[in-house]
């Protein structure tokens, strides 16, 4: 694949040399009107295995599904699944409910949606909609009683039992899915998926709203379908510790295009992945990374190392439009609120004059092009929006990623809220 970087003596180049191709994504591209929310992206999916498809809010990863689920039909590209048998089934081509039926590839929604009034063994059984309207002679052979629909329910309520006891929920089975508690209801839905026996399986964002119980019992199901089924997955999620603790393949993905694709281990060190975790400059992560021989620790611990950079370190220019030279009261605000600038981006604008969000917010495009010239942004800037966000926390407003990031959800160099109570407690303590 064009943009693939695998180390050859990796665990991902191994299997990679024995497992069959199940899904081949060739060149997808996805356009609303003049918005690009795919860009010719490739990638391939073995069978037997878990591959992650990461990356940043916006950055695509449900339009992909959509698309090789039936919801979107792509701008361009080929969508091939391969089956066990040698057929081959073109999915951009084929209607949603034929991707399902025809292909074998089932999926779950980020937000979960189980037919909450029915019974968890209900739930199961609807999933067997197809081979019992079959065997009922599509119902009057079911009025009838025929043996051949006596067999099929039969069947039906058997694999149904089955994959009740996989998920706990053997006890539930006669309650409503909607009275089952939040992580019950994530594996029933997954449950469900895989009694319509799919070839692969496409999940969005399964351990969304779990605890670290209920992960690690996701973790635990994912594994046990790979390993007793066969079954491939391809999950989307934002939950790093499921990704990289199940995860054989990753590919990572930033305003629709693929910026990283291999092992766990490698994507997890990708200059390029950090970059657009972090908002800061692949090279600043790059010299990072080289100085402790390719060896780091985890996200939180980068930034703190990301924030140890100097001001004398950045590079001498002249000072930014409205630079100022040093911040009002002695305060500078906490710019690393603004998505796409993290600690690295931060200590740079300090050193160009730039410390509060009102002085960004007033930035015209000729400022912009100024500060990506001097600071090599490569146009985040305008994708990030920093002006727009810039307005409104300089009004005092929140911003999705701001609450995220004071919420300690984002790693920060800053201290968040929390945290200050938590310094402020402790030294009340003493």
């Amino acid at each position: 694949m064009a943009g693939t970087t695998v180390m050859a003596n990796s665990p991902l180049a191994e299997k990679t040399k024995s497992a069959e191709t199940i899904l081949k994504v060739e060149h997808l591209s996805m356009r609303f009107g003049g918005l690009v929310a795919i860009n010719d992206l490739s990638f391939e999916v073995k069978r037997g295995e878990i591959t992650a498809v990461i990356g940043p809010n916006g950055a695509g990863k449900t339009t992909v599904f959509n698309c090789l689920t039936g919801f979107y039909k792509p701008t361009g590209g080929m969508v091939t699944m391969h089956h066990t048998n040698g057929d081959k089934f073109l999915l951009e081509r084929m209607p949603d409910f034929m991707i399902t039926k025809k292909a074998k590839v089932a999926r779950t929604f980020q937000n979960i949606r189980l037919f909450t009034g029915l019974t968890v063994l209900e739930n199961l059984l609807v999933a067997q909609h197809n081979p019992l309207m079959v065997s009922s002679g599509f119902t009057f052979l079911g009025l009838l009683g025929f043996p051949a629909y006596k067999k099929a329910a039969k069947d039906a309520i058997e694999k149904a039992r089955i994959w009740l006891e996989k998920i706990n929920l053997t006890h539930r089975a006669d309650d409503p899915a909607g009275d089952l508690p939040y992580g019950d209801q994530r594996r029933l839905e997954i449950a469900r998926a895989m009694c319509t026996d799919p070839e692969m399986l496409c999940l969005d964002e399964p351990a969304a709203g779990l605890n670290p119980r209920e992960s690690a019992e996701l973790n635990k199901l994912l594994l046990d379908i790979c390993k007793d089924t066969g079954t491939s997955i391809l999950l989307i999620e934002h939950d790093m510790s499921v990704v990289m603790e199940i995860s054989d393949h990753v590919i990572v993905l930033e305003y629709g295009t693929k910026i990283s694709d291999g092992a766990p281990h490698f994507v997890q060190n990708d200059p390029k992945v950090i970059a657009a975790y972090l908002g800061v400059d692949d090279d600043e992560v790059t010299d990072l990374i080289d100085g402790a021989d390719g060896e780091i620790g985890s996200v939180d611990q980068l930034v703190t190392q990301l924030a140890d950079v100097e001001p004398s370190e950045a590079v001498s220019v002249d000072r930014l439009a409205g630079g100022l030279d040093a911040p009002r009261n002695g305060a500078a605000d906490n710019l690393t609120l603004i998505k796409g600038i993290g600690s690295v981006n931060e200590t740079k604008l300090n050193a160009h004059g730039i410390y509060h969000f009102d002085q960004i917010a007033v930035w015209t495009d000729a400022d912009i092009k100024q500060a990506e010239t001097y600071l090599s942004f490569d146009g985040r800037i305008s994708r990030e929006d920093w002006v727009g966000q810039a307005k409104k926390l300089s009004q005092g407003e929140a911003t999705e990623f701001s609450t995220r990031v004071e919420s300690g959800k984002v790693p920060s160099s800053h201290e968040t809220p929390a945290e200050k109570a938590s310094s402020k407690k402790s030294e009340g303590g003493k």
